[in-house]
């Protein structure tokens, strides 16, 4: 629908709606006007808006993911209304490829390459995590910690490289540690992103290898209250759970509330024991004991939305506890109590974790003209704690004293908190040129507390400052330029041992041995970021270069003691330099209407790259000989990249085709010539998916095929071991069965149908010979429900 409105001026503006058949608005709908190659996003009510327009003819389009694109000519000589209603497009969304949808025409403004996922995807991929639901992603994999916790790993890189962030602030936990999964519930998520390559420009410190944005952005319809039940199962570990969500809007005012409820048992792995170095551990029924575990979810959310002015509010807690395999903790995996342990499958013993993370977050938007100014605001507070059976290491005593401030069986406690600020202005100069500039500062307090000791307590702040111009230099390219300042400062306490260790070869000689001498440290850092695209007809081809940095953290700098989980004695280094990252960027795709075919190469540069290097010395205060290792710095060059494509052969069958690979090499230091810990294999993931809108009945329904090819990891550092190749099959099976007004959703998987044992070579459990979970079917159904207030 096309309405004008004259006026005597040289420049106008394009406005509108964009709505689905249903009338109702769709939110983050991209619109793209040529030959400006001027583009913009819907918001929570369907609403877009273009201002200072010369007159002229333009062509529009507008997008949606699983929405036909419409493509249209405006003539504008005055302010215009343009309304636009979109289509379900018939080609189901081919979610394993789900950023290289033709309909995604956003991407063509990101110089970096990104993935985009919505709650359908989580659906039928669900994991045991969030991020184990997203390793199907090219580029994406993860580090487990069993079966329901993991982090994310980008191109090769985790750990503090990559940036989480949930409705605008920065996830702050304790994901230093390998064990340490992400305190994030994948059912409470609407909208997702993965940015991959270095993203330090809008993020800071930290993104040198990407970002996952998690986003709760939808808004209830005017007057509605609507909700949804998820019921899920699983067999490998019995798992049972439940999401409920209930939200609701009266005019201007909405809410929602949902809360995640999960138990699951030990899960099951294909083999009947596993070798813990010199020691084989026998497993009963095949289960990994006393990696029971439940997750304890609530969250609640309020937001006002007026004219030019939205703000969201959100609070939630995320309670889990979850149980360490008994045999891969402490420093004798042969003096486990197999029997209590093996008598439930859902018990929790020692050793086990139990995490708390809360967090309380405001986002408020106004526009204003060609300003648009964003602010987030955020408290968390991360409560990890660590348990086990007191047993005496090294000089510790025999019997634990009743006069210590924590309980006997708190092997370690962390205590985080974190407030965070972010400010963001966005001003539209002209037709072609947009400026975005930004603050952010954050603050953490994180204290320790238990009787095992790897990290001292500190106090870290950091603040930076972003300019970003992007300018449409013809009609179809686009060219971005981006610079950043960090500073960050880190004060760490020094810690002594809470017993006395002898001083002197004749052991006569006894004191409390310091850990972490005290410690100041300041950074600074210029981060920069040039980025091209350019969409010649059916091809999008774009590339970015730039630097970005990362800060080191308290574990790199001030670690001593030991990994129980690794076997290892951890030595922090107090002079390592901040570290820096130069990384170019490409990508390649060509488009028809059914067929997609694309590839993201990069390279990478670190001059000093922080890594755990380890040593021929062995540890004698605390355990029984641990080799020490030690955070060292190396120059270290990368390269690699993703292909994908996609194929409609029928309006039924789709083919698809996913390919990744890295190769790392330090080029300086003890281990040059090798490459990183933790290095993906290369992998490839073929599919094939049937599709069928309508069968009596019944709506939306697939079937789907993954066949994953996995290669042998052999380029390793010690003490990894070589990983040998794998191939593993999937399946999927889903569909919508009407129920009233509304349609109950039904999404069915088969993992590892073949009950193969491999080994995934970026797993947490990988150094002690534990494989992948065994055949598992997973179970999930979602029953909505709709009213009017």
């Amino acid at each position: 629908m096309l309405t004008v409105t004259a006026a005597a001026q040289s420049s106008f503006s394009l406005f509108g709606v964009v709505t689905d058949v249903n009338e109702e608005a769709l939110s983050g709908a991209t619109i793209i006007i040529h030959p400006l190659q001027k583009g913009t996003s819907t918001n929570e009510l369907g609403e877009f808006q273009f201002t200072k327009l010369p007159k002229g003819l333009y062509s529009v389009t507008v997008s949606y993911v699983g929405f036909n694109s419409v493509e249209d000519s405006v003539f504008i000589d005055r302010d215009t209304e343009y309304n636009i209603q979109l289509e379900p497009t018939e080609l189901l969304l081919e979610e394993v490829l789900v950023s290289y949808n033709l309909a995604e025409e956003a991407k063509r403004e990101q110089t970096l390459n990104v993935e985009v996922v919505n709650e359908q995807f989580l659906k039928e991929n669900l994991g045991g995590s969030l991020m184990k639901s997203l390793d199907r992603l090219p580029g994406v994999s993860t580090i487990d910690i069993g079966s329901g916790h993991s982090k994310p790993v980008i191109r090769g890189l985790g750990f503090n490289r990559v940036v989480v962030v949930e409705n605008g602030i920065k996830h702050e936990g304790q994901q230093w540690g390998a064990d340490h999964g992400l305190e994030i519930d994948q059912y409470a998520i609407d909208h997702l992103e993965v940015i991959k390559g270095p993203a330090s420009l809008q993020y800071g410190s930290d993104a040198i290898a990407g970002v996952v944005h998690v986003q709760q952005n939808k808004v209830p319809e005017k007057y509605s209250l609507t909700g949804r039940a998820d019921l899920t199962g699983k067999t490998n570990n019995n798992l049972i759970g439940a999401s409920f969500l209930i939200e609701g809007r009266k005019d201007w005012l909405y809410g929602k509330l949902q809360t995640t409820i999960l138990d699951y048992g030990d899960y099951r792995v294909p083999t009947d024991s596993v070798d813990i170095y010199s020691f084989r551990a026998p497993l009963s029924n095949q289960l990994l004991r006393n990696t029971a575990g439940y997750d304890r979810n609530f969250h609640l959310g309020l937001g006002i939305l007026k004219s030019g002015f939205h703000s969201k509010f959100y609070v939630s807690s995320i309670n889990s506890k979850s149980g360490f395999f008994a045999n891969a903790h402490g420093l004798e995996p042969r003096n486990v109590n197999t029997d209590l342990h093996d008598a439930s499958s859902r018990d929790n013993y020692y050793p086990y974790q139990k995490v708390n993370h809360t967090k309380v977050i405001n986002t408020s938007s106004w526009v204003t003209g060609d300003l648009r100014l964003t602010s987030n605001l955020g408290f968390q507070h991360n409560l990890r704690e660590e348990h086990s059976e007191y047993v005496s290491h090294g000089f510790m005593p025999p019997m634990f004293p009743d006069t210590m401030s924590f309980d006997s069986d708190l092997e370690r406690g962390f205590e985080k908190y974190i407030y965070s600020g972010n400010l963001e202005a966005e001003y539209d100069l002209s037709g072609n040129t947009s400026i975005t500039g930004g603050l952010n500062s954050e603050f953490q307090n994180n204290k320790i507390d238990g009787f095992g000791f790897i990290i001292p307590a500190f106090k870290q702040f950091t603040m930076g400052a972003f300019a970003i111009a992007k300018r449409s230099v013809s009609e179809r390219s686009i060219l971005q330029f981006g610079l950043r300042f960090d500073h960050g400062n880190i004060s760490i306490k020094e810690y002594y041992d809470w017993f006395q260790s002898p001083v002197n070869d004749e052991g006569t000689e006894t004191e409390y041995l310091l850990r972490a001498q005290a410690l100041d440290r300041n950074f600074s850092n210029f981060s920069w970021s040039l980025g091209y695209n350019i969409n010649p007809d059916h091809w999008l081809i774009k590339m970015n270069v730039g630097k970005s940095f990362r800060m080191p953290i308290a574990k790199e700098l001030a670690a001593n003691g030991v990994n129980y989980h690794h076997f290892s004695y951890e030595v922090g280094d107090p002079d390592l330099s901040a570290e820096e990252s130069y990384q170019l960027d490409a990508g390649l795709e060509y488009s028809r209407d059914k067929f997609t075919v694309g590839v993201t190469p990069f390279l990478n540069y670190f001059p000093n790259y922080i890594y755990l290097n380890p040593t021929p010395e062995h540890d004698r205060l605390y355990g029984n000989g641990n080799q020490v290792y030690e955070y060292t710095q190396s120059e270290v060059f990368r390269y690699g990249g993703e292909i994908h494509s996609h194929f409609q052969v029928t309006q039924n069958w789709q083919l698809g085709f996913m390919g990744e690979y890295v190769y790392s090499k330090q080029l300086s230091g003890i281990k040059k010539g090798f490459t990183l810990p933790f290095s993906p294999p290369a992998s490839a993931l073929l599919n094939m998916k049937f599709v069928q809108p309508a069968f009596r009945s019944l709506q939306n329904l697939y079937a789907s095929i993954d066949l994953k090819l996995v290669a042998s990891q052999t380029n390793i550092v010690p003490p990894e071991e070589p990983t040998d190749g794998y191939t593993s099959v999937n399946l999927g099976l889903g569909g919508e069965i009407p129920f009233g007004k509304q349609a109950i959703s039904v999404t069915m998987q088969i993992q590892n149908v073949l009950n193969e044992k491999y080994f995934n070579h970026t797993s947490y459990y990988r150094l002690i010979n534990v494989p992948e979970p065994g055949r598992n079917f997973v179970l999930n159904i979602t029953i909505p429900f709709k009213s009017e207030l």
